[in-house]
């Protein structure tokens, strides 16, 4: 195995919007390879081995059929594959994911118009399973989180739906305020493949929809114990990224977002 488990592409770059997922991945103990957003794909970094490839906004036309396929006969050996959502994911504004060779491997329909469904209410996650190793010690009942903005998608059959955003509309109700449900759209979808009817590969395979860095994450980034009286005090997380200069790349979250993150992490690419 590569002393580089981990192949993550998109989010801008390691010193802006990557630094946060990039963080995350430093702080839970694992060495990457990075392609900034607008870069080619080589596909030699897909043929070695490798346990997790990350897409995050990163635009199909980046990377390179013969770099698609490199990867699906990773995920044929059991190597694992996180598509996160974004501007630049599945269809987005320039994704342009849907009929590209790596779209048959994902758990989700992906449009052939824009997806994109930025929200300006409430969008709470809420669990639309019992217990999965990705979901497990968060307080999705307790303390929900909630998001920013998503790509619509719809799930493909022989896949489970772990995670729901529920829209509400907000309005004011004498001296407090009422919500009222307006939709229910998958927000974490998954195969494991060797279960799965329409994909050939050992791997598992994960779409969220949205997104992990702003402005699509939302509130989720600070998602934590409850520090409202003090701010500064427990609940919080903080990574780096490797990149050059002192302090770039340095994030600090929620840390039931850092739990999250490294927990869906580990088990797409069955990291630990």
């Amino acid at each position: 195995m590569d002393d580089k488990p981990i192949l993550y592409l998109g989010d801008t770059r390691l010193d802006a919007a990557a630094s946060y997922l990039g963080g995350m991945i430093a702080r839970a103990g694992y060495a990457f390879d990075y392609v900034p957003t607008g870069e080619p794909a080589a596909v030699e970094l897909f043929e070695q081995p490798r346990k997790l490839f990350i897409f995050s906004d990163f635009e199909a036309a980046t990377t390179p059929p013969a770099a698609q396929q490199a990867l699906l006969q990773q995920l044929d050996a059991g190597a694992g594959l996180l598509m996160i959502g974004g501007w630049e994911s599945f269809h987005g504004a320039t994704g342009h994911w849907a009929g590209q060779p790596l779209a048959d491997a994902l758990p989700v329909e992906i449009s052939d118009t824009d997806d994109r469904i930025n929200y300006d209410q409430a969008a709470v996650l809420r669990r639309a399973v019992g217990e999965h190793p990705i979901l497990r010690g968060l307080p999705w009942d307790e303390r929900p989180p909630l998001i920013g903005g998503f790509n619509r998608l719809r799930a493909k059959s022989g896949s489970q739906v772990l995670l729901e955003v529920v829209l509400h509309r907000v309005r004011r109700a004498g001296e407090g305020f009422e919500f009222a449900q307006a939709a229910t759209h998958p927000l974490l979808t998954v195969f494991e493949n060797e279960q799965a009817n329409n994909f050939r590969g050992r791997g598992r395979v994960a779409a969220l929809a949205c997104d992990l860095a702003p402005h699509w994450v939302g509130p989720l980034v600070d998602w934590g114990t409850d520090n409202e009286t003090s701010p500064t005090a427990g609940g919080r997380a903080a990574g780096q990224a490797p990149t050059p200069g002192a302090g770039a790349g340095d994030v600090e979250v929620g840390a039931c977002y850092a739990r999250f993150v490294t927990q869906l992490l580990e088990w797409v690419g069955r990291l630990s």
